[in-house]
């Protein structure tokens, strides 16, 4: 399968299993057609975009006793991963000159990311619910809007949001492991070590793309649009091990640990 066909489909399929299907062989990149930008991405009724306000919080990890906000967790949770599967293909379909090995690399993690979200899926079926039940919000979708260079696409998807859930993950496993339920914290240990290689990728194509001039630093920076910005990459309980595991320098670690403080 071509490369841009794989990324349509997951565009343009109202199915949600024909989204998480996936890729079957080696794919080419031989057709990667003209840029082509997407709106909104087709879902099926029951997972189409709500107003943000319409869409539930997350859960504080306190909560996470009560079986149902462990359940409301998974349900968010599967649609963060739904976005960034789609944000991938997005990414994909407007920038088909970016390097074929930065297109063929980013296979792997969208396939990492139907399998993580079938696995929130799978979890909240055991909790009696469906994906879907809830109304859910399209804040990352909304915000790759704004991406004008797969440059712009490395700071805000794998820099930023990826970034933070190195923290989310941690925390949410302790809060699952609080609560006595190893599943849900087997999941998101699993996703947590998937996650830095997905910082990973984000900080070598990084490195690749930017003038060779320019510091790591200032070229995530310049490639930010607001409201993204660095303290968005991180968690409350920052985590550092887990950034110097994906490549990152101490000097930005140090950058994105001291984000948004005073003075």
């Amino acid at each position: 399968m071509e490369i841009r066909d794989f990324a349509q489909r997951i565009l343009q399929s109202d199915s949600l299993a024909e989204k998480l299907q996936p890729l079957e062989g080696p794919a080419t990149d031989r057709i990667p057609g003209p840029p082509q930008r997407f709106p909104l991405p087709a879902r099926p009724a029951h997972l189409k975009f709500a107003g943000r306000k319409e869409a539930p919080a997350m859960p504080a990890p306190a909560a996470f006793r009560d079986p149902a906000k462990r359940a409301v967790a998974h349900h968010i949770m599967a649609n963060h991963e739904l976005q960034a599967l789609e944000v991938m293909a997005f990414t994909l379909c407007a920038f088909p000159d970016a390097p074929t090995e930065f297109r063929h690399g980013m296979l792997p993690i969208m396939a990492d990311e139907q399998r993580h979200t079938r696995m929130h899926a799978q979890r909240l079926e055991e909790f009696g619910m469906t994906f879907g039940d809830l109304p859910v919000n399209g804040y990352f979708w909304l915000k790759a809007q704004d991406f004008q260079s797969p440059l712009d696409y490395l700071a805000g998807l794998p820099l930023t949001f990826e970034a933070g859930n190195l923290d989310h993950t941690i925390e949410f496993e302790q809060a699952y492991e609080a609560a006595g339920d190893k599943k849900g914290a087997g999941i998101m240990r699993a996703i947590h070590q998937d996650e830095i290689g997905h910082v990973a990728f984000g900080i070598h194509w990084l490195r690749a793309l930017k003038p060779t001039d320019q510091t790591d630093w200032d070229a995530y920076i310049d490639h930010l649009h607001w409201p993204l910005r660095p303290e968005k990459a991180k968690g409350k309980a920052f985590q550092r091990q887990p950034r110097l595991d994906a490549g990152l320098t101490d000097d930005f670690i140090d950058q994105i640990q001291h984000a948004g403080s005073d003075g």
